[in-house]
């Protein structure tokens, strides 16, 4: 594998230039900024919950097959206020679902639900960013932290306030800095498809 250029303000500019040229990335991410942050703002109709789930699992192929349990359970968490306090355990409470029985974990969609609500207070946990802030932690152990630590949306987010400020970051915020390492990853680490 090719180094990864280190993280520098000329580095993420850069990234986040070639992200505002992905004309179908911008456009979904406008329609989502729509959808959560005028349309429907708020957590308490189910028919506003579930049609913001079905939008983020189609354009982020989160794979959930059952988005009306995720929706109902998300109505039952009483979400509005925690989000606008920037309550980080509500990740991990939308996270974890029951489905016919079984207990499910949809970390990544949470990440996303909660972010579309509030960007820069509730960065996205997925594998690009998790193998991009794994590679620098060996690379240059800007913290200590375990792989399990970044399922933990509390340390997650940490370890990102951390990666900002050990590489002189601060001018960007959570969602500038999670396109970037997005980005890095899809390109360093791509997915091998069989």
């Amino acid at each position: 594998m090719t180094a990864i250029p280190k993280p520098s303000k000329q580095e993420v500019k850069k990234y986040l230039k070639k992200w505002n040229s992905l004309e179908n990335y911008v456009l979904q991410e406008n329609s989502l900024d729509k959808l959560f942050l005028k349309t429907y703002p708020y957590n308490k109709d189910i028919n506003d919950i579930l049609i913001k789930c079905s939008s983020l699992n189609d354009f982020y192929s989160t794979n959930i097959y059952s988005i009306f349990s995720v929706a109902k359970h998300i109505l039952k968490l009483n979400i509005d206020n925690r989000l606008k306090n920037g309550d980080p355990c509500v990740v991990n409470d939308i996270a974890k679902v029951t489905i016919n029985g079984k207990d499910k974990v949809f970390y990544s969609f949470a990440t996303k639900y909660c972010s579309h609500h509030f960007p820069t207070v509730y960065p996205i946990f997925d594998s690009f960013v998790e193998k991009v802030l794994l590679y620098f932690r060996n690379l240059d152990n800007f913290m200590k932290f375990k792989k399990d630590d970044l399922k933990c949306y509390e340390k997650f987010k940490n370890v990102l306030l951390n990666f900002k400020e050990f590489y002189c970051l601060k001018n960007f915020n959570l969602k500038e800095i999670d396109r970037y390492l997005w980005l890095l990853g899809k390109y360093y680490f791509p997915k091998k498809y069989k």
